[in-house]
């Protein structure tokens, strides 16, 4: 016969998972930061229509048709003129290297081709290799040779208004002309698989040693604690290469995705990124007295990495506090380097500003590991 339920011995169990939960602040910390994370980023952060995407503007005719397409393109909302370049090679540059979405280029006589009813080409090129994020840009450009120089085309040019447009825009979608996702989507994978792991993998892996009780076998012995970390360490960077073996070749075998690039290069640059992402797992190691703890603090690490790093989302499309944000990730430096050699063909001169942030993260990270790691156990 079952006891009858007692509100005495209720109340005693309740107020004791009270207790605990005080007693475990970091679990109690996550069951309240990880919602107010989550309400943050995706309802301020989180933006799939980005504005004022920087844009390269290579004017060899500076007239004032010219200087009209120019203000008409930028009042569309989605383009912003960064730089004004000299050259096509360095609007190839530019467009290559991340530093700008578009490049606008208006050619020579595109003024006395205009008035002659030439119909001269206005060129726009998109780095289109997230296609979500100049989509709604290049739409907004269809109908800008109706309309872009109403104005200007008056008197003895206002017939040019009644015939077909006045200009042609040529729209060239860069390094993805196909708008297809899976160009985008596959090789971003590949640093959000080693995110996820290494992290969580090596942050259990030193943290199991203390629950079980090894962790002194190992401070018995004369090991420094370098020794420890990269003997710890050096084991999941060969499981993150086969991780990247396989989702190279699906990539290449079941997406057809283009590798334009150095593979060597690519495989150089993965010993920096999973290192980096080894450190913060080894230094959450040091913090968490549990398990429970490394994932929870994995968690943490992973879910604003992956929200702001540009890989669901457009990373341009973002409030600038948030870009701020993303920009400590070294997810979000590693997506600009796998991206850029595999789909642009890029070499190191062009990655190297996204390379130095992911170093400077795996030094800073190792460093606080090492304080924090523990010779003893008092």
């Amino acid at each position: 016969m079952m006891r009858n339920f007692s509100l005495a011995r209720f109340w005693a169990v309740l107020v004791k998972e009270f207790v605990q939960m005080r007693r475990d602040r970091l679990t109690f910390a996550m069951m309240i930061g990880v919602p107010i994370m989550q309400l943050i980023l995706f309802g301020f952060a989180i933006n799939s229509d980005p504005k004022a995407l920087p844009t390269a503007v290579l004017a060899a005719d500076n007239s004032i048709y010219a200087r009209t397409l120019v203000r008409a393109i930028e009042n569309t909302g989605y383009f912003h003129v960064a730089r004004e370049v000299t050259s096509e090679s360095e609007a190839e540059r530019a467009l290559a290297s991340g530093s700008v979405q578009f490049a606008v280029t208006i050619p020579e006589n595109f003024a006395r081709k205009l008035e002659r009813g030439e119909r001269p080409v206005l060129l726009v090129e998109a780095d289109a290799s997230d296609p979500a994020a100049t989509s709604n840009a290049l739409a907004a450009l269809l109908a800008l040779n109706q309309t872009a120089l109403t104005r200007d085309l008056q008197g003895v040019l206002g017939d040019l208004q009644s015939q077909a447009p006045p200009f042609e825009l040529r729209v060239q979608r860069r390094y993805n002309p196909e708008g297809i996702t899976q160009y985008n989507v596959v090789p971003g994978l590949i640093g959000v698989v080693l995110t996820m792991t290494m992290v969580m993998m090596t942050s259990l892996a030193v943290t199991r040693e203390y629950e079980r009780g090894t962790m002194e076998n190992l401070l018995a012995t004369p090991l420094r604690p370098i020794e420890v970390m990269v003997g710890k360490i050096v084991p999941y960077i060969i499981v993150g290469y086969v991780q990247v073996s396989v989702i190279l070749i699906a990539a290449k075998l079941l997406f057809e995705v283009p590798m334009l690039g150095s593979l060597a290069l690519l495989s150089l640059l993965l010993i920096l990124f999973i290192a980096a992402n080894l450190a913060i797992g080894y230094t959450f190691s040091t913090l968490a007295k549990s398990q429970m703890q490394a994932m929870q603090m994995t968690f943490f690490f992973f879910l604003p990495s992956m929200l702001l790093s540009g890989f669901m989302f457009p990373f341009r499309g973002m409030p600038q506090w948030a870009q701020w944000l993303g920009e400590v990730f070294p997810l979000t430096h590693f997506l600009r380097v796998v991206r850029g050699i595999l789909l642009k063909g890029n070499g190191m001169a062009e990655i190297y500003p996204s390379v130095w942030p992911i170093a400077l993260f795996m030094v800073v990270a190792g460093a606080v590991a090492l304080y924090r790691y523990r010779e003893t156990l008092d």
